[in-house]
């Protein structure tokens, strides 16, 4: 992900922050809040990672750089 990237994904949610500012239940605000980064969060890290499957137990092996570990001989 670039910089640009990330910052058109930020600016996106611009918006929906300053909204907060009209809150005056500092419980919504911070629900909201989270709810925001969330979002921007899952976004990003979909980005650099890709889609997160719908079993979010099921774990997918991720080579990166190094095949060190498929060089070994078996026993």
């Amino acid at each position: 992900m670039t910089k640009e990237e990330f910052l058109a994904l930020a600016e996106k949610r611009y918006d929906a922050l300053q909204d907060l500012n009209g809150l005056d239940n500092f419980y919504d605000y911070e629900q909201k809040y989270l709810e925001i980064w969330r979002e921007l969060g899952r976004e990003v890290l979909e980005s650099n990672l890709g889609k997160v499957p719908k079993d979010r137990r099921k774990k997918k092996l991720h080579y990166s750089g190094s095949d060190k570990h498929r060089q070994q001989k078996p026993f």
